[in-house]
């Protein structure tokens, strides 16, 4: 029987995913506020719940089913070592996104698998399984429009700032060959699949805890979501990292170069969204966002800017696009309206979030010019037609 000593943030959120709850069902699940459950997930493993939502906790377990369990105990036993932070180190969590379009007949496909399960989503049909990864916990989200997003998750514990950008420079060499076989191996048993190789990994990087000076912490979440600054790219055989003179200097005074869309909140939180990554610190966890309203957002957008790419190649190789009529340019007005469009019950912290991220991104410009792409096709075959 699986049994947790000592509940934390931790091991709540992974409770929540392998019920397949919402923060909303959960907390509902369990008798609490929304608030306290996004408060145990934002402080991780340093947010211990009280002793009496403790026994709570152990007995939503108790009558969780077999599988549910066995989901809560794949995820437990895969961090049950995370890296250890040694004094005047950073603690990083590391989110990476890797999309690939294989087309809506073949993400139909992958969503009847018995290992994958719906995912609640407000506005597409998404569902989700675990994927296999050497050094973190992996998720692949598979929309109903044809692009698979893989989550991988990783802890991260850097001397400097400039550690951790030339790790991500590394790593990238590794994870999009990767992406790639097990796209490979989702889609074995799929004959007519459409598969665009991943092109490219989006990083965001929650800081937990800091080595640098508090009066310090702004800039260094700024260079976290603008690693390449941090890194001699011209290095060979690869990419080193600056020396640790240039990383304090850049601490201490800031910078210029590279513009970095500032979302946090003073008091609450410290935000930034760049072309290359998004970074976030909670300075009040209880009141700041979720990582997993900071998730479900940037899986959004990369889903969409994969589907846009898509269509963008098509154009570019001379062909007309072709998609299905529930996903063509109506679909991706749609979504253009959602990414852009403040709703009444979002928070200023969501607002703020969402038009940074999605602004530096890029997406609303191709959303527009893949409307334009599929509105014509549209037109063309409607010419034809009579």
């Amino acid at each position: 029987m699986t049994t947790v000593q000592k509940w934390s943030g931790r091991e709540a959120r992974e409770l929540r995913h392998a019920l397949r709850m919402t923060i909303r069902d959960f907390a509902e699940h369990l008798g609490v506020s929304e608030r306290t459950v996004s408060k145990w997930e934002a402080g991780r493993e340093a947010v211990q719940p009280r002793p009496e939502l403790q026994a709570t906790l152990d007995t939503a377990l108790r009558r969780a089913s077999d599988e549910a369990v066995s989901r809560f105990t794949a995820a437990t036993s895969e961090s049950a070592a995370p890296t250890i932070a040694v004094a005047g180190s950073y603690r990083v969590q590391s989110h990476k996104f890797i999309p690939g379009y294989i087309g809506a007949a073949a993400a139909k496909g992958l969503a009847g698998l018995p290992q994958v399960s719906p995912r609640p989503h407000e506005w597409l049909q998404v569902s989700a399984t675990k994927v296999p990864h050497p050094s973190g916990r992996c998720t692949a989200h598979v929309f109903a429009c044809g692009v698979v997003v893989f989550h991988l998750e990783q802890e991260l514990a850097p001397t400097n700032l400039a550690e951790l950008a030339a790790w991500r420079y590394a790593s990238y060499e590794e994870d999009l060959p990767w992406a790639a076989h097990q796209i490979e191996q989702l889609l074995s048993d799929q004959a007519d699949s459409q598969v665009a190789v991943p092109e490219y990994v989006m990083s965001m990087y929650v800081l937990h805890e800091q080595a640098c000076r508090r009066e310090d912490v702004d800039n260094a979440v700024r260079l976290l979501s603008l690693p390449s600054i941090l890194v001699n790219r011209h290095a060979t055989p690869r990419p080193q990292p600056v020396p640790a003179q240039v990383e304090r200097g850049l601490l201490a005074e800031g910078f210029d170069q590279l513009p970095a869309e500032p979302f946090g909140i003073p008091g609450v939180s410290i935000g930034f969204a760049a072309w290359s990554g998004l970074a976030y610190h909670a300075i009040s966890p209880e009141r700041a966002l979720t990582a997993d309203e900071l998730l479900s957002l940037e899986i959004d957008v990369q889903m969409l800017w994969a589907y846009c790419r898509h269509i963008q190649r098509a154009v570019e190789e001379g062909r007309d696009p072709v998609m299905p009529q529930r996903f063509g340019w109506r679909f991706l007005r749609a979504a253009h309206s959602r990414l852009t469009t403040a709703r009444v019950q979002e928070t200023a912290q969501h607002c703020l979030m969402r038009q940074a991220a999605v602004t530096t991104s890029g997406l609303p410009e191709r959303l527009v010019q893949a409307q334009a792409a599929l509105r014509e096709a549209e037109t063309m075959d409607d010419r034809v037609s009579a």
